[in-house]
């Protein structure tokens, strides 16, 4: 019988490395040192990192406007560097402009055009987009008059007008009301559920928490901690039970009785820390980690 190929990851990163020369000073800075990481298709991925970490570096690298010093990046099997591994990634930087005098609707169809839509089919599509970001009534409204929640969902919409499989979203939520944030949340959870493979980084631990799959920690270039965010957030050693209809008594002798009283064991599972916690405990190991060669 033949079998069905596993399909390719949407990003696959194998030991990259990025030093940056300072010929002025003579000496380097090393941004990457050997990052690996895999994100498999149709999750949402976080990556998180202090400023400095590496995080802008990783993101510029899969979009193809920095050249990796060593390693492998690619997307869907394309190698990153490639321009045909573009045509299927979207982005939104953290700090979008768009021209102040176009139309939230003349902005997605502007980015529609770019991208080879014309006609009915981007009339169509900028319907569909200002509908999904909740723009439809402020469709007609010059952008500059948006406020930042608003700019960042029209962000969202230019960002998949041609469809991508992937979209890369760099602080989605930056500077935005909580509010604006939850909208953006709620975005991200709708394209994720149809289909799309989300990478993104934040500094909102809380918000990443509620939608990514997966977490990647990066500390002065490397990977700290990686995982599912269940193992992420496992206080290991430790096991919780949630227990319907428990009496006082049969809390005190869970394990034996709990069967025998009639009482429904619910769940079993690791008691968790938030992923805050997981951060800056992960961060603060590596800033006092030697650095290689001291």
């Amino acid at each position: 019988m033949e079998t069905n190929p596993a399909p390719l990851p949407a990003v696959s990163i194998r030991n990259l490395e990025k030093i940056f020369p300072i010929p002025l000073r003579r000496r380097q800075v090393v941004a990457l040192r050997g990052l690996s990481l895999e994100i498999a298709s149709g999750t949402v991925y976080g990556l998180l990192g202090p400023n400095g970490s590496g995080k802008s570096t990783t993101l510029k690298i899969l979009l193809g406007l920095v050249t990796a010093t060593s390693g492998t990046s690619e997307i869907f099997g394309v190698p990153s560097h490639r321009v045909a591994s573009r045509f299927d990634v979207g982005f939104l930087p953290e700090n979008p402009y768009f021209y102040k005098f176009l139309t939230g609707a003349e902005t997605i169809a502007f980015y529609g055009k770019l991208s080879g839509l014309t006609g009915n089919r981007l009339k169509t599509r900028v319907t569909e987009l200002l509908e999904l970001v909740g723009l439809t009534e402020a469709g007609d409204r010059r952008v500059g008059s948006y406020s930042k929640g608003m700019l960042q969902r029209i962000g969202l919409a230019q960002a998949v007008v041609h469809d991508p499989r992937l979209l890369i979203l760099d602080e989605p939520t930056a500077g935005v009301d909580p509010a604006g944030s939850r909208q953006i949340r709620d975005l991200i959870l709708q394209l994720k559920a149809r289909g799309k493979t989300i990478l993104l980084t934040s500094h909102l631990l809380e918000q990443v928490q509620e939608v990514c799959d997966r977490v990647g920690i990066l500390a002065k270039g490397h990977m700290v901690r990686e995982g599912s965010l269940d193992i992420l957030t496992g206080v290991s050693g430790q096991t919780e039970y949630i227990i319907e209809n428990a009496s006082p008594d049969l809390q005190k002798e869970i394990a034996r009785l709990a069967a025998s009283r009639g009482a429904r064991l619910i769940t079993a599972r690791q008691p968790q820390m938030d992923l805050e916690t997981v951060f800056l405990q992960a961060t603060e190991e590596a800033a006092t980690a030697k650095s290689p060669g001291n």
